[in-house]
């Protein structure tokens, strides 16, 4: 129960970074967290000689508030996923780019990333590693975090809702999905450990030795497509970008240009940071962001879309 307590703390911790302020929780698994703090409570005061009282067991392979014996196993607790998979990341690899122009250089990064067989190694049987996708000559490259479920399953980043959403906030900002290019932190959704087998039904955050030995891959998409402006979307993505120790939360770098590898670099919330609260403040406060690149991107910005969320 601790270590399932820590990865919570962890996520929690994560979220807050991301400027999540508030989350909501069933009224089941406030019941079941306060039996677990209880039954502690009462072991620690129990007088000498008699029985420390045992807590109500949890179903590790059963999700709370739910008697459907068909549904999904829950994930075991993410901290120690993230200790176990990192048993096994070696270094980060070390290559050359080929002679060629973009297009044969791209193609060549990306059989090299999809055969890779430390990514490989990290993606479930039946899913896909991750790869970047759009105009190699665009001027805007967007930077997510890991791919989620839809996106290990299409072997593109942001085609889930966050994706969907991505595409409305790029159209927003006059132009196509078609005309950026989008790549991610991680070629491989991060695993967690599944009590009786069964899908993945959650997230965590990618460790520093997943992201580090992914990285030399999203500088190398960097070299080939050569953006003037880059976007990282979310505290992971920025975190890889700008350093692990760089910030605590995301709005301390949030909205403010900085850079990557000789590339100006914005910082702004992941689109799932509005998917889980979709309010106009929120929406503003990325769209602000996003002024900023069209801004200094040189594209045109109509009094409409200065005035969108307020």
């Amino acid at each position: 129960m601790r270590t399932a307590l820590l990865a919570l703390a962890a996520e929690l911790k994560r979220l807050k970074a991301d400027g999540v302020k508030s989350v909501a929780v069933e009224e089941a698994t406030l019941a079941t967290l306060r039996r677990a703090v209880a039954a502690q409570k009462n072991a620690r005061v129990q007088p000498a000689g008699e029985s420390p009282v045992q807590p109500e067991p949890i179903a590790a392979d059963a999700p709370e508030s739910s008697t459907n014996s068909s549904a999904p196993p829950s994930p075991l607790p993410r901290a120690a996923a993230a200790r176990a998979q990192d048993d096994t990341i070696p270094a980060p690899p070390v290559f050359a780019l080929p002679e060629g122009d973009k297009r044969t250089q791209w193609e060549a990064l990306r059989e090299r990333v999809l055969g890779d067989p430390v990514c490989n190694a990290h993606v479930r049987p039946g899913k896909k590693v991750v790869f970047g996708t759009g105009n190699l000559d665009a001027s805007i490259m967007l930077v997510g975090e890991a791919p989620g479920a839809d996106e290990e399953v299409a072997g593109e980043p942001f085609v889930g809702p966050a994706g969907q959403l991505l595409t409305r906030m790029v159209a927003g900002m006059g132009l196509q999905r078609e005309q950026v290019y989008i790549g991610n932190i991680m070629n491989w959704r991060p695993q967690m450990p599944m009590a009786g087998g069964g899908d993945q039904t959650g997230n965590r955050p990618p460790t520093a030795q997943e992201m580090g030995y992914c990285l030399p891959y999203l500088k190398a998409q960097i070299d080939v497509v050569k953006p003037a402006l880059l976007v990282a979307l979310g505290s992971t993505a920025a975190h890889g970008l700008l350093g692990l120790d760089s910030f605590r939360t995301l709005g301390e770098v949030r909205g403010r240009w900085h850079e990557f590898a000789g590339t100006p670099l914005m910082v702004t919330y992941h689109p799932s940071y509005i998917l889980r609260e979709p309010t106009n403040r929120k929406k503003r406060m990325i769209w602000d962001d996003l002024l900023k690149v069209m801004e200094r991107a040189g594209l045109p910005i109509s009094e409409k879309q200065r005035g969108f969320f307020l």
